[in-house]
């Protein structure tokens, strides 16, 4: 089914939405899911409350690509699983990692322009990975995006464990250098 249609089917309140969302993105729902939580089932609950909530999202959103819509509200409802699980017990995962590998390269969000600055920062980035070469965006996005572990991308891509870390390294490096020359809040 085509996704102008499925969302005609949430604004309908249709429950058909639901299910055709599942069959059509369930799947890639899961897979980043599954890079974030550690339990089968934390991951089948999110892609579930995925759903809730773009049933509750829509109307009024109308969203222009629907696997870009259900795959952040996945990935943002398996962050706040994984804290969640975090905060009940310490540890470094793969997400903290993931996480702390990108720290340097964006600014604090902690002043009072935040907002402002994180869509200038997300408008930086986007234009930054647009201009790299495919292998270094697709990697960069589904480590740091989806989450996924260098193992997970080592198999995907038939790369070693060396030169998924050197491409991911020089792209974050290019990718601090064009924040700092745009002044993206470092």
């Amino acid at each position: 089914m085509e996704d102008s249609m499925i969302v005609e089917l949430y604004w309908a309140r249709s429950e058909q939405a639901i299910e055709e969302s599942d069959r059509k993105y369930g799947r890639y729902c899961l897979s980043i899911a599954r890079s974030i939580v550690e339990l089968e089932e934390d991951a089948e609950e999110c892609v579930n409350d995925t759903w809730l909530r773009s049933w509750n999202a829509m109307p009024p959103q109308r969203p222009g690509v629907l696997s870009a819509f259900f795959g952040k509200i996945t990935r943002n409802l398996s962050l706040d699983r994984w804290r969640k699980n975090r905060a009940a017990k310490r540890g470094g995962s793969q997400v903290e990692v993931a996480l702390l590998e990108l720290e340097d390269c964006l600014p604090d969000r902690n002043t009072p322009e935040r907002h402002l600055e994180a869509a200038e920062t997300a408008r930086v980035i986007s234009d930054f990975l647009r201009t790299q070469p495919e292998l270094d965006r697709t990697l960069f996005v589904r480590r740091y995006f989806h989450l996924e572990s260098l193992a997970a991308l080592e198999a995907r891509f038939g790369l070693t464990e060396g030169q998924v870390k050197s491409r991911l390294h020089r792209t974050r490096k290019r990718l601090r250098h064009i924040l700092e020359e745009e002044g993206a809040g470092l």
